[in-house]
């Protein structure tokens, strides 16, 4: 039960600030930011948002519901890791930290998967 409520707690922590805090500020602020976005990957100012923008709204959306949950993680990760060290790779420990607890909190997140108290438990209950 204990490992259920680990799980729930994170998911909603984790899930719920980044889609809050971080995915739907991008998109709001989407026409603003798209030519000054930091393009680590090379791939385009516009196109890094976008992707930003999918892991931090739409992944943790379905991370904070429990809905393909080990699958949504995966681009949290990655963008996370991506903030700690390609952005913010010179930048003090201050800078980096939040991102490392979220990319930490995250890798947590996928060992524990979704628990009893998510979308995915009753999918499976279904099927």
């Amino acid at each position: 039960m204990n490992h259920n409520i680990a799980s729930l707690l994170m998911r909603l922590t984790f899930g719920g600030v980044m889609l809050f805090a971080h995915g739907l500020p991008k998109l709001q602020g989407y026409s603003s930011m798209m030519n000054s976005f930091p393009d680590p990957l090379g791939i385009g100012n516009s196109l890094s948002l976008g992707l930003a923008i999918f892991a931090e709204l739409g992944c943790a959306l379905l991370v904070t519901v429990g809905l393909f949950t080990r699958f949504a993680i995966i681009p949290l990760i990655i963008t996370m890791f991506v903030a700690v060290f390609i952005i913010h790779a010179n930048d003090p420990w201050g800078k980096m930290e939040l991102g490392f607890i979220y990319m930490m909190a995250y890798i947590i997140i996928f060992f524990l998967d979704s628990g009893k108290f998510s979308l995915d438990r009753i999918i499976r209950k279904k099927g």
